[in-house]
C-alpha cells in the first residue's frame, strides 16, 4: 500500500509540472482536490491588512453560510481572528467556478525580511460537494457518508475544506521563505527530468535537486497537505461536540493515516489527545 502510495504521489507530482498543487479531479474522488493554484499578483499586500473577501455576488449566500459554518468553531473564530487583526498580513479569499468542488491556496508574497505578507485563498462554486481521496485528504474524506455515518451538512463539509486552506496559510507562515521559494522553483525542473529520464528518480541530477529542496517533490507535497489535514481536523473535533459522531469521524480518519500517512501520524494523533474529554476514539 505504501508503494501505491508513493506511483500515485510520482504521477501527481509530475502532473503538476508548472504549478506545484494541482491534483487532478475531485468528481472522481481519487485525486482531484486543489486546482491550479493562484498566480503572483492575485495576493495584494498593497489592499491593506486584513482578511479581503472579494466574492462575485451571485456566490456571496453561498459563500457566507460557508463562512459561518466555518466561525462556529472556536478554531474558526480564532484563526479568523488572527489573520483579520494581523497588521502586516493580507489575506484574500474569493469565489471561483474553476474547480468547482475543491479550493486552493497560493499567490504567497513576502517583505524582505522573509515574512509572509500576503495570500490568497480560492474556492470553488460547489465547494460544499465533492469529497477529495483518502490518500492525501483523510480529514474531509472522512465525511463520507457511509452506513454507519449521516450525511453530514454541505455548509459543514465546505467549512472542512476552509479550514485545510487555513492551514495552509497558517504553516506557510511558519516555515523558511526562502525554502519554500526554492522548492517552488526546483519542483517544475525535478518533473521535466524525471519526464524525460525514464522515470529514474536515482538520477542525480534529481538526487542533487531533493538535497536542495529537502526531498522530493512527493514528499514536499503530502507534508504540506497534510498540514493541511490537521487543521480540518481541528476544526471537526470542535464543530462535533458528540463523542459517538466525533469518534466515528476519527475513526474513519485513523483508517485512512494507517493505510496512507502513517509517518504522519503524530500529527493527527496530537489533536486526538487534545479533546476536551480526551476520548481517544481508538487512537494510541
Amino acid at each position: 500500500m505504501r508503494s501505491s502510495r508513493f506511483a500515485l504521489g510520482l504521477v501527481l507530482s509530475v502532473a503538476a509540472c508548472l504549478f506545484f498543487t494541482v491534483v487532478g479531479d475531485t468528481s472522481s474522488a481519487t485525486i482531484s482536490y486543489h486546482g491550479v493554484e493562484p498566480v503572483a499578483g492575485t495576493a495584494r499586500s498593497d489592499r491593506g491588512p486584513g482578511i479581503k473577501e472579494d466574492v462575485p455576488g451571485k456566490y456571496l449566500a453561498r459563500y457566507e453560510a460557508w463562512k459561518a459554518e466555518f466561525l462556529s468553531t472556536e478554531v474558526g473564530r480564532e484563526q479568523w481572528a488572527q489573520f483579520k487583526a494581523d497588521p502586516n498580513f493580507t489575506l484574500t479569499i474569493t469565489v471561483s467556478r474553476d474547480n468547482a468542488e475543491g479550493a486552493t491556496t497560493g499567490a504567497y508574497r513576502w517583505n524582505e525580511q522573509g515574512a509572509l505578507i500576503a495570500a490568497t485563498i480560492v474556492l470553488g462554486t460547489r465547494l460544499d460537494e465533492g469529497y477529495p481521496n483518502p490518500i492525501y485528504f483523510p480529514v474531509m474524506n472522512s465525511l463520507v457518508p457511509t452506513e454507519s455515518l449521516t450525511r453530514i451538512d454541505g455548509n459543514t463539509l465546505a467549512a472542512t475544506k476552509i479550514a485545510h486552506e487555513f492551514g495552509h496559510v497558517k504553516r506557510t507562515s511558519q516555515v523558511d521563505s526562502a525554502v519554500y521559494q526554492l522548492q517552488t522553483q526546483l519542483i517544475p525542473q525535478y518533473n521535466k527530468i524525471f519526464l524525460s529520464n525514464g522515470r529514474n528518480a536515482r538520477d542525480p541530477r534529481l538526487v542533487e535537486i531533493e538535497s536542495k529542496i529537502g526531498g522530493t517533490p512527493v514528499r514536499i507535497w503530502e507534508d504540506r497537505e497534510y498540514w493541511g489535514e490537521a487543521n480540518a481536523m481541528v476544526y471537526l473535533r470542535d464543530r462535533f461536540t458528540d463523542e459517538r459522531m466525533r469518534c466515528a469521524l476519527f475513526t474513519k480518519i485513523k483508517s485512512s493515516v494507517d493505510l496512507y500517512a502513517k509517518s504522519y501520524e503524530t500529527r493527527f494523533l496530537e489533536i486526538v489527545r487534545a479533546t476536551p474529554n480526551q476520548k481517544t476514539c481508538g487512537w494510541p
